[in-house]
């Protein structure tokens, strides 16, 4: 068990390698963008959830950017997209089921594009909850990255079973996951398992983006 707070200064990232896509999700088409590594092979594959649809969540979110930047800058390719409903994805908000659903096929989508690396899940707020059980439901996933897990009206009976390893990065001052209470569910979920604790105003990481990037661009694969 790991946990630390973090501070730091963001480095400059480089160019991005970019495609866009219309993928298929179980209720239509879902708008993607799967970024590459500039400077590398890719050395791992991760599929990158955003914030809560009915609540201005989409995939062009700050946070949900930064955290894709920080993956690719370490050597990760990226798929990040728009839940149903969302953009010019097709659907509509299915309270979680449906959305967990198209990230399954969105993982085995990037799963047979990379199949040579290994694969991992990430995902902020909303999203940090699909990445959690998506990553814990697939086996062979090496790594679930929850980003200001949202620490209440959620079931986490299965995270004290889930053997993927678990890094969890949330503000200290984060409305929706306080500190206490995290850490108070962090303890009973299973090894392995790390925190970030990001020294940061609110869920949103107000005034320590750069610090959650840098967080998130240090962790090992």
């Amino acid at each position: 068990m790991k946990q630390s707070d973090v501070a730091g200064t963001t480095q400059v990232s480089s160019p991005r390698r970019i495609e866009s896509y219309l993928l298929d999700g179980a209720a239509g088409k879902l708008e993607a963008l799967l970024e590459e590594p500039e400077s590398r092979p890719p050395r791992e594959a991760c599929l990158v959830c955003h914030p809560h649809p009915l609540y201005g969540g989409t995939m062009h979110n700050k946070v949900v950017y930064r955290i894709a930047r920080a993956l690719r800058r370490s050597g990760s390719v990226v798929l990040r997209f728009n839940f149903r409903g969302v953009g010019r994805s097709e659907g509509s908000h299915d309270r979680g089921s449906g959305e967990l659903e198209d990230s399954r096929r969105l993982l085995a989508w990037l799963r047979k594009r990379f199949p040579d690396v290994p694969y991992s899940t990430a995902g902020f707020s909303f999203g940090s909850g699909i990445a959690l059980r998506l990553g814990c439901e697939t086996p062979g996933t090496q790594r679930a990255i929850a980003v200001g897990l949202p620490t209440r009206n959620n079931d986490f009976e299965y995270l004290k079973r889930c053997g993927v390893r678990k890094v969890f990065a949330q503000s200290t001052h984060d409305e929706h996951g306080p500190r206490e209470e995290l850490e108070l569910l962090y303890d009973g979920f299973a090894e392995p398992k790390q925190i970030l604790w990001i020294e940061a105003r609110d869920h949103f990481f107000a005034g320590a983006v750069d610090a959650l990037e840098d967080a998130i661009f240090r962790l090992t694969v």
